[in-house]
């Protein structure tokens, strides 16, 4: 059975969002109450952040379980109400086991001005990430969320949200994680590049070297 073909037990997934959002809140990727998080664990099951929790003071007793849906199946708390976003990601890309949605600074400052990270400026980047485009506004829990992620689920790992922040997925929480530390540092570098007035990208041919090396990095 393929990695993407398995689910992580309730037990692993609910450790796994409590560990990820930890980490994002002592990395300032979050502040606040900001962002939520989500582990696919059946068919039609997963966990998800409740509302209005820091993601650096979660307790397992705190998550809730949902059916892809939307219906509760476990948890006493409001699932995040950036829920319908995460559903919509597993249901357009059923490889998909883990969703994280945070505010990472740099990042957020390019969905802010609408400007996607496309250009190959860090290897690590070319090979983790890709390409990652901007996601039209859309009213924080709304409906018009998950339509406006929907055609950028199959064919990207991380998209950037107009105006709101950065989401990333993946067939582990720790892929998904990654890959938003990966987009920050992505971020980040592009920004300094712009305050040393350089405009330098990679060259074609090396970019389709690095594309060439995921299989090997198990990244599909």
């Amino acid at each position: 059975m393929s990695a993407a073909s398995t689910y992580p037990t309730d037990a692993e997934a609910k450790a796994q969002i409590i560990e990820a959002g930890l980490k994002i809140y002592q990395r300032g990727l979050v502040a606040a109450n900001d962002g939520n998080l989500s582990v696919r664990v059946g068919e039609n099951a997963l966990w998800v952040t409740p509302t209005g929790v820091s993601k650096g003071f979660m307790t397992e007793d705190m998550l809730v379980k949902l059916d892809l849906d939307g219906n509760v199946l476990a948890g006493t708390r409001k699932a995040s109400s950036e829920t319908k976003m995460h559903l919509r990601i597993y249901q357009e890309n059923p490889d998909v086991r883990a969703v994280v949605h945070a505010h990472p600074p740099a990042a957020t400052a390019f969905a802010a001005a609408g400007i996607p990270l496309d250009r190959p400026v860090l290897q690590e980047a070319v090979v983790q990430l890709g390409t990652v485009p901007v996601a039209p506004f859309a009213l924080p829990g709304s409906q018009g969320v998950a339509d406006s992620v929907a055609p950028y689920c199959r064919d990207y790992r991380a998209l950037l949200l107009e105006y709101h922040g950065a989401v990333t997925w993946g067939e582990t929480m720790e892929r998904a994680y990654f890959r938003l530390e990966c987009l920050e540092q992505m971020a980040n570098v592009t920004l300094h590049l712009k305050t040393l007035g350089c405009d330098r990208v990679m060259p074609e041919g090396l970019v389709k070297e690095l594309e060439g090396l995921r299989p090997a990095w198990g990244i599909r």
